[in-house]
C-alpha cells in the first residue's frame, strides 16, 4: 500500500495518472475527506515517481486503529521493518480533531519504545530512518522511509550561508524621487535586508536631501522589514534575527568601516566580473570580520568611494539592475563564491 500526497486539488488528476502507470489499481481518493491524499493499494512505487502532480509517496507497511496504544503496540513490527539503524525520527500528521492525542503524544511514545527495542539514537533533522505516522480518520497507516530519501530544507552537505550573512553590512543610498515612490522602493529594500538577516542595513544618503522623502524611504524599510520579519518567525522553527537599521552619511560610512579585516565592495558597472576577482574574494569572505556592500539607487555610488573600496564588482555586465534587486543579486553572488571555499575546506 501507498499513502500519495498531492497539492490540494491535484488529487484526481494524479488518479488518473496513477490508473495510466498501474492499469485498474484499487485507489481511495480524499480519503475520509482529507484532501490531498490518496491511498493506494498497491506497492509499485517506482512506477509512479515519475508523476509530477504527485508531492510524496510514503510506503505503507503497518494499519491500526488511531489510538496511540494500538500504535505503539506496532513498535516491533516497525523495528523489524525498518531494518538496521543508528538513528531515528518519528514524523506524525494528525488529521481531524476529534482524536484524544496529539501528534506529540505518538512521537513521544512511539520514540521511547523504539529506543528501548534498537538502542538506536532520536535525530530529528538527519536520520537514518524516518518513521511516517499518518493519522487518516480512525486508521493510523505506518511507514518507513530512509532518511537520505525525504526531502530536507537543510542537509549537513549544504554551505550555512548565514556564516557570512551574519558578517554583512548593507550600506544603500535611499531612492528618493518623491514620497510615494520613495516609500514603495523602501518596502522593497526592508524587505530584502531582513530576508537575508544580514548584519546591518546602513541607509546612507549624502549632501542635502529631501527630508520628507527620506522619511517616506525610512517609513518603507520599516514596514517591509515588519512584514518580512513577521513570515520568517513563522516559518522558521529557530529564532529570527531583525535586523538592526541605521541612517549615517554615506562618505562617512566607507571611513568608518574602513578597518583592518574588513572588506569594501562596491556593485557598479564599471566593476570587474566575479570571475577576475573571485579567487582573492573567496580568501577575504572566509577572513573578514565583516563585508561591506555599497549599493546606489537612482544614482550610483560616487567614484570617490571606490578609491576606499577592495573591490568594484560588475555583477551583471552590460546589464543595470532596478535598484530593488540590487540586495538579492549582490548576496546572491557573494554567496555563491562563499559556498566555493567553504566546500574546499571541508
Amino acid at each position: 500500500m501507498l499513502l500519495v500526497k498531492t497539492l490540494r486539488g491535484m488529487e484526481y488528476i494524479a488518479a488518473d495518472h496513477i490508473r495510466e502507470k498501474l492499469g485498474d489499481v484499487k485507489l481511495e481518493i480524499r480519503p475520509s475527506g482529507f484532501l490531498g491524499l490518496i491511498i493506494v493499494h498497491s506497492d509499485e512505487i517506482e512506477k509512479i515517481k515519475d508523476i509530477p502532480e504527485i508531492e510524496t509517496i510514503i510506503p505503507i507497511k503497518i494499519v491500526c486503529k488511531a489510538d496511540v496504544d494500538d500504535i505503539v503496540s506496532k513498535a516491533e513490527e516497525i523495528v523489524k521493518v525498518a531494518g538496521e539503524f543508528k538513528s531515528f525520527a518519528i514524523r506524525t500528521k494528525k488529521r481531524g480533531k476529534k482524536h484524544s492525542f496529539t501528534s506529540a503524544d505518538i512521537n513521544i511514545r512511539l520514540g521511547a519504545k523504539i529506543k528501548e527495542l534498537t538502542n538506536a539514537e532520536v535525530d530529528l533533522e538527519f536520520p537514518e530512518k524516518a518513521i511516517y505516522v499518518e493519522i487518516i480518520g480512525d486508521n493510523a497507516y505506518i511507514g518507513v522511509i530512509e532518511g537520505k530519501e525525504e526531502r530536507r530544507k537543510y542537509t549537513p552537505e549544504k554551505v550555512d550561508s548565514r556564516k557570512l550573512l551574519s558578517k554583512i553590512s548593507l550600506v544603500q543610498m535611499p531612492y528618493l524621487e518623491d514620497i510615494s515612490a520613495a516609500k514603495e522602493m523602501g518596502e522593497k529594500i526592508g524587505r530584502s535586508a531582513q530576508a537575508f538577516e544580514v548584519k546591518e542595513l546602513v541607509i546612507a544618503p549624502f549632501g542635502y536631501v529631501n527630508a520628507y522623502e527620506l522619511e517616506a524611504f525610512i517609513r518603507g524599510v520599516r514596514r517591509g522589514q515588519f512584514s518580512r520579519l513577521e513570515i520568517q518567525k513563522k516559518a522558521y522553527a529557530r529564532e529570527v534575527r531583525e535586523v538592526p537599521v541605521y541612517v549615517q552619511d554615506l562618505y562617512q560610512t566607507a571611513r568608518d568601516k574602513r578597518r583592518k579585516n574588513n572588506i569594501l565592495i562596491v556593485t557598479d558597472p564599471v566593476g570587474k566580473q566575479i570571475k577576475d576577482v573571485k579567487d582573492d574574494l573567496k580568501r577575504d569572505l572566509k577572513y573578514a570580520d565583516e563585508v561591506v556592500v555599497f549599493m546606489g539607487s537612482r544614482q550610483g555610488i560616487p567614484k570617490g568611494i571606490f578609491r576606499l573600496a577592495d573591490y568594484v564588482i560588475d555583477l551583471a555586465p552590460y546589464i543595470t539592475f532596478a535598484t530593488e534587486h540590487a540586495i538579492p543579486a549582490s548576496i546572491i553572488a557573494l554567496i555563491s563564491v562563499y559556498e566555493e571555499v567553504e566546500e574546499s575546506t571541508d
